[in-house]
């Protein structure tokens, strides 16, 4: 489309539109504020929509395939497909706005819900596979979503702008799993079998996070930032080569990613299992419900307080405290009594309260390292390996299970999480 004078200002060549965003601080300020509200609102959805799925996944999969080996599947397969999801959110989002990406991941998630719920209802195990892939989509906008509630934040803003995003997933992370056996009956009510039922809430809660996406985040905060970002540069021929260099700093992405990646790998292995060693010992659906409930509580509800953290002590000593936290929890999974569910329990909130320290600290990190003109393309590549993690950890761990124990593998994950101590001692020699 031809820009006319009537729409664009002719010394920058942006829309009118975007120049009085701009020209504006105050209106910067005020879109901030608006993007986090539409964020908050969606977030609380697309929550409820993670949660559902990952309380039964594993349970269905062992359900329709009649082995406890396959119990990981699930969590690879909707990680597997987060990572690619990730990919194609973060290259949309770069070219056409947080807009297009955030929305089309979410709907594709709702679209791979009603795909599962189809897969039950005639037990078929290649349609369920399919559909497991395509409902990773949802985690991945998901997880993209903190990064759009940085566009348009300063500095010392990032760390908490990711945490306020991320902290509205809460709600309907914590309510969903707690509402799997209400689900069941329902579609036992409509002939649907008991474990597809969380993933017609999953369904319906991502469309509907979709839409206020697609509808709301107007004007696109992505779009916004890189117009403001590309202003305040007197961009030359001279200087426009050296600011391609300088538009990331690869260090800085490599420990953010490297922070991100190991937590998701431990988080995933451990939690995957979990539902599994709770079946065993005779815990029932509402048990298991109640635990990742908690779980995914410790994940999200200390988001804020974690930015605070992070924007004040440090990127770098918040992961330190995640690989800490970590291997707390493997130790107390690794060596509670069996059947124990106030010391599972308290496992898994250590769990996700590890994973939440180094997930912000490390987008932290990752945000601070590059240009808005490469930010969400850099963001969608790392977000590929952090789901590739994620899958790898939850395929891993049925088969450690399977051929070992419970205990074996959460201790492995204690084990593993030290390796953070070594990559922030090395970043910070680096900074120096």
């Amino acid at each position: 489309m031809t820009m006319t004078a009537k729409d664009t200002n002719t010394s920058t060549q942006h829309p009118i539109w975007l120049q009085e965003y701009i020209d504006s601080p105050e209106r910067q300020a005020k879109l901030y504020k608006k993007t986090l509200r539409i964020l908050i609102f969606s977030q609380i959805f697309g929550g409820a929509g993670l949660g559902a799925g990952v309380t039964v996944g594993a349970l269905l999969a062992q359900d329709m395939l009649g082995t406890e080996n396959a119990a990981g599947i699930p969590t690879a397969l909707f990680t597997l497909g987060s990572a690619g999801a990730a990919l194609i959110i973060g290259r949309s989002s770069q070219r056409f706005g947080r807009r297009a990406g955030l929305a089309g991941g979410f709907l594709a998630g709702g679209i791979g819900a009603i795909g599962v719920i189809i897969a039950a209802l005639t037990n078929n195990i290649a349609l369920l596979f399919l559909s497991l892939l395509i409902y990773g989509a949802g985690t991945a906008s998901n997880l993209q979503a903190r990064y759009a509630g940085t566009d348009l934040a300063t500095d010392k803003q990032r760390a908490t702008a990711a945490s306020m995003a991320m902290v509205s997933t809460t709600l309907g992370a914590v309510v969903a799993p707690n509402l799997v056996n209400t689900m069941g009956e329902f579609a036992n009510s409509i002939s649907v079998p008991t474990l597809a039922g969380p993933f017609i809430l999953s369904g319906a809660a991502f469309i509907i996070a979709g839409l206020l996406i697609l509808f709301f985040l107007r004007p696109d905060p992505l779009v916004v930032s890189t117009a403001i970002a590309s202003a305040q540069k007197n961009v030359n021929t001279e200087t426009e080569t050296n600011l391609k260099s300088a538009n990331i700093n690869k260090k800085g992405v490599v420990v953010g990613a490297v922070i991100m990646i190991l937590t998701q790998f431990v988080m995933a292995a451990i939690m995957t299992m979990t539902p599994i060693h709770m079946g065993h010992h005779g815990h029932g659906l509402q048990e298991v419900g109640v635990v990742i409930g908690f779980h995914i509580a410790a994940m999200y509800l200390p988001s804020p307080l974690t930015g605070i953290l992070v924007d004040k002590l440090g990127r770098t000593t918040m992961a330190v405290a995640s690989g800490a936290t970590l291997l707390a929890s493997g130790l107390v999974a690794a060596f509670a009594p069996v059947g124990s569910m106030p010391l599972l329990t308290l496992a898994l909130v250590l769990l996700g309260l590890g994973w939440n320290f180094g997930l912000i600290s490390g987008t932290a990190l990752i945000i601070d390292s590059t240009h808005p003109s490469v930010r969400a393309k850099t963001q969608g590549s790392v977000d590929v390996l952090f789901a590739l993690s994620g899958a790898a950890g939850g395929g891993v761990s049925g088969m450690v299970v399977a051929h070992s124990s419970y205990a074996a593998l959460s201790l492995s994950g204690a084990i593993l999480s030290l390796v953070l101590i070594p990559v922030v001692v090395w970043s910070r020699k680096t900074q120096s």
